[in-house]
């Protein structure tokens, strides 16, 4: 299946593939829910948020799928009678200043691959953090609020799925222990 935006057909499963926020909070109806892996994308804090997580004046910084690697999350099966309800919701979710890319990727559940609906991080929008040292994402995750809270809770929330998933210590792990010392 191709990364374009999914065209859903009567006899598919509609799948959603949650790599942050999603994991813990997707805000959808859906039948299931499963680990799945994902291949050629990461999870990373690349994108500046001027929402969600901070303001235009204060930006912070929330989860992005970026080119490369691999990304463990969770894949919701959708019904067929709730898929435009469920489109509309996402868009309207991730959309909000168009620093994702909707694409349809092949994620592995269960040991098959399914097409997944999700969000990559366009690298040539002006939220997009390049070459951020870690030090910076610190700094930026400390201070970030916007109207859904603060950054420290999405870190948290997401370090706490990712041990749900069996990822007890990875690179986000490292992340909220330097974000929670003493600045």
């Amino acid at each position: 299946m191709s990364d374009t935006t999914y065209r859903h057909r009567s006899s598919d499963s509609f799948w959603v593939f949650g790599y942050g926020s999603l994991m813990w909070n997707p805000g959808f109806d859906f039948v299931d829910v499963y680990p799945a892996l994902l291949r050629g994308y990461h999870r990373a804090f690349c994108v500046y948020s001027v929402v969600y997580r901070g303001t235009p004046a204060c930006p912070g910084l929330v989860l992005g799928l970026d080119h490369g690697g691999s990304c463990l999350g969770k894949v919701y099966r959708v019904a067929t009678e709730k898929v435009a309800e469920v489109t509309a919701y996402l868009n309207s979710r991730e959309m909000v200043t168009s620093v994702y890319q909707p694409k349809v990727l092949p994620v592995c559940v269960g040991g098959r691959i399914v097409p997944a609906h999700t969000y990559v991080v366009d690298r040539r929008h002006s939220q997009y953090a390049r070459n951020i040292t870690t030090g910076r994402v610190v700094e930026i995750i400390r201070r970030g609020v916007g109207c859904a809270g603060d950054n420290r809770s999405y870190l948290r929330d997401t370090v706490h799925h990712l041990d749900m998933l069996g990822l007890g210590d990875g690179p986000l792990h490292r992340l909220l222990d330097w974000v929670e010392r003493d600045p």
